[in-house]
C-alpha cells in the first residue's frame, strides 16, 4: 500500500470513529481555514508611483537589436576560449556613444576588465543607495540548431513586434532598458536624492567573476544598499499556478551542488554478468535518489508566501489543499512533485553525466554518475550531502563531491514586506497591467546571489510581461523580447527609480 492510501485509511478511519460530530467539525476547520487564507504578505502597502519619463519602446527595441549584435559570448572552462577583449569593448564603446547622458553624469569604474560599475551620485549622502543590476554576456546557441531560429541569434532582426537573438530575455534587455531610463531621465531634469548604481557584469553566464567583484568593492567602501534588483522572473502571462496573468518577484535563489557517485566492481567479460555489477549498482543507486526526493517545506517563506499571496486568484479546491495542509499536504506535494512547481518546493536531483566501460563487451570495473543538486533555502550543502549519501549508500555506492566542488548555497530570503518590496510590487502590477504579485523562488542562479553582502534587500525581477512560451527561449531557439516589452521595462526602471528616490 502506497504512503497516500496509508494516509487517506488513517484519516477515513478517524472521521468514523468520531461519528457525525466529527465529520461536522472536520468541514467546519477545513471551510474556516479556506476562506480566511491568503493574500498578500503583510506589510506590503499601497504606492501610488510616480509618472514615469518620456520614452520610446521603439527606440529601446532597436537599441537592444543593435547590443545583440555584439557576440559577448561567454564559454564554460575547457570550451573554446572566446576574444578576450574585442566583443566587450566594442559594446562599451556603442554604450558610450548611444547614452551620452549616462556616460557624461555618472562615474564608470571597470571591474575585473569588462564588468562596468555606474554611480549616479545622490544629493543626500544619507540615503542607503540602490543597484540595478543586469548582465553583458550570453550563451553559445547550440550547434545544428541555426535553421531554426526565426530570426538570427546575432542579428537582433526585428520581427511581427519582437526582437530575436541572444540577450534578448538573458539578459541585455534589462541593460538596454536601465540606460534608457537613466538616460530619458536625466533628459527629463531629475537628479536623485538617493545615490544609483547600476552594475553590468560580463561573465554571469559561466562564473559571476564580475559581479563578485563589483560587490566586494562596495562592500569594502561600505556600502549598504536599500534595494537590490536583478533578472529572475517576469510578470507571466499564462501563470502555471492560476492560468491568468501573474507578477512573480524573486525574494531568494536556489543554491547548486554536484556530486559524484561511484560504484566499484571486478568488471570482466561481459559473456559472464554478475547479477549487481558496477551498471546495476549505480542504477539503482540513480532510481533511489529519483524515488526519495528531499523534503518539500510548504511552511515556510519562500513557498509559504508565494502560495498564500496567490490563494485569493487560485480555484476553491485549490485554496482549500492549501489552506489544510495539515490534511492534504500529501496531495499538493503529489500535485506539485513534477517540472516548474517541484522545483519551487523542494532541493532537486537531477543525474546528468554517466560513464561506465569503454567497450560494449567490457564490464566496468568503475562506473560513474555525476548528479547536480539544486539546493533550496530550507536546506544547506551538508543537507544535501547526507541525503545523497544515506539513499545511494545502501547499493554500495561511494558519493563524493565532484571535481569543482560545491558551486553555492542558496541565498538569504528577502523580506516580502516593506518599502522596497512595496515598491515593487508596484511596478510589477503596472507591467502586467493590474496583475497580482507574488513572491518567488528563483531556481537558477543569478549574479544576485552575491548581493547578500551589501544588502537586506535583494530582488530578482524584470518589469515586463512575458508568456510561458517564451520563457523557453533562456538558453535555448528564438529567444526573443517584444517591442512593447521594452517599453515596459524602460518605464518600469525609471518608477523604481523615482519611487526609492524620497526618503
Amino acid at each position: 500500500m502506497s504512503a497516500l492510501a496509508v494516509w487517506e485509511a488513517v484519516l477515513i478511519k478517524r472521521v468514523l470513529l468520531g461519528g457525525l460530530a466529527g465529520l461536522v467539525l472536520l468541514i467546519v476547520v477545513i471551510l474556516v481555514r479556506t476562506f480566511t487564507y491568503g493574500g498578500a504578505p503583510e506589510g506590503v502597502v499601497a504606492v501610488d508611483l510616480p509618472p514615469p519619463p518620456e520614452v520610446s519602446a521603439a527606440q529601446a527595441a532597436e537599441r537592444l537589436s543593435q547590443s545583440i549584435r555584439f557576440e559577448t559570448v561567454t564559454y564554460q572552462s575547457g570550451d573554446p576560449a572566446p576574444d578576450a577583449a574585442g566583443p566587450w569593448l566594442d559594446l562599451h564603446a556603442w554604450m558610450e556613444a548611444t547614452y551620452p547622458r549616462v556616460h557624461a553624469s555618472l562615474s564608470l569604474e571597470k571591474i575585473a576588465d569588462y564588468s562596468l560599475l555606474y554611480k549616479w551620485q545622490g544629493s543626500d549622502a544619507a540615503l542607503a543607495p540602490i543597484i540595478l543590476m543586469a548582465h553583458q554576456d550570453v550563451v553559445p546557441v547550440n550547434d545544428g540548431t541555426l535553421s531554426d531560429w526565426t530570426g538570427a541569434p546575432f542579428a537582433g532582426e526585428i520581427i511581427d513586434g519582437y526582437v530575436y537573438g541572444r540577450g534578448a530575455l538573458d539578459d541585455k534587455s534589462s541593460m538596454v532598458a536601465i540606460l534608457e531610463a537613466g538616460e530619458a531621465l536625466l533628459a527629463s531634469g531629475f537628479a536623485p536624492q538617493r545615490t544609483v548604481y547600476f552594475m553590468f557584469g560580463h561573465d554571469e553566464e559561466v562564473s559571476g567573476a564580475g559581479a563578485e567583484g563589483m560587490v566586494d568593492l562596495l562592500a569594502s567602501r561600505g556600502v549598504r544598499a536599500d534595494l537590490v534588483l536583478d533578472e529572475g522572473f517576469f510578470v507571466i502571462e499564462d501563470s502555471p499556478i492560476t492560468g491568468g496573468p501573474m507578477g512573480f518577484i524573486g525574494v531568494a535563489e536556489k543554491g547548486y551542488i554536484t556530486l559524484e557517485l561511484t560504484a566499484s566492481a571486478v568488471g570482466g567479460h561481459s559473456s559472464r554478468p554478475p547479477r549487481n555489477s558496477a551498471n546495476v549498482q549505480l542504477a539503482r543507486a540513480i532510481v533511489a535518489l529519483d524515488e526519495n526526493q528531499m523534503k518539500a517545506d510548504f511552511t515556510k517563506p519562500p513557498v509559504s508566501d508565494l502560495l498564500a499571496a496567490a490563494a485569493p486568484d487560485m480555484g476553491f479546491g485549490q485554496r482549500m489543499a492549501l489552506a489544510n495542509l495539515w490534511l492534504f499536504g500529501p496531495l499538493v506535494d503529489k500535485q506539485m512533485s513534477d517540472g516548474v512547481a517541484n522545483a519551487m518546493i523542494r532541493t532537486t536531483t537531477a543525474p546528468t553525466m554517466l560513464e561506465g566501460s569503454i567497450k560494449e563487451n567490457v564490464l566496468p570495473q568503475r562506473a560513474t554518475a555525476i548528479v547536480n543538486f539544486r539546493i533550496h533555502p530550507n536546506d544547506t550543502p551538508d543537507d544535501v550531502i547526507a541525503h545523497a549519501k544515506t539513499v545511494a549508500g545502501a547499493f554500495d555506492v561511494e558519493v563524493a563531491l565532484s571535481e569543482g566542488g560545491i558551486g553555492s548555497a542558496a541565498s538569504p530570503v528577502s523580506p516580502s514586506d516593506g518599502r522596497a518590496y512595496s515598491v515593487l510590487t508596484a511596478v510589477a502590477s503596472r507591467a502586467g497591467e493590474g496583475a497580482s504579485v507574488v513572491p518567488g523562488l528563483v531556481i537558477g542562479a543569478t549574479d544576485a546571489r552575491f548581493a547578500s553582502k551589501i544588502s537586506d534587500h535583494v530582488y530578482r525581477f524584470v518589469p515586463s510581461l512575458v508568456s510561458l512560451e517564451d520563457t523557453a527561449g533562456f538558453h535555448g531557439t528564438n529567444e526573443r523580447m517584444s517591442v512593447a516589452n521594452m517599453g515596459r521595462m524602460t518605464e518600469g526602471y525609471a518608477q523604481l527609480i523615482l519611487a526609492m528616490d524620497a526618503p
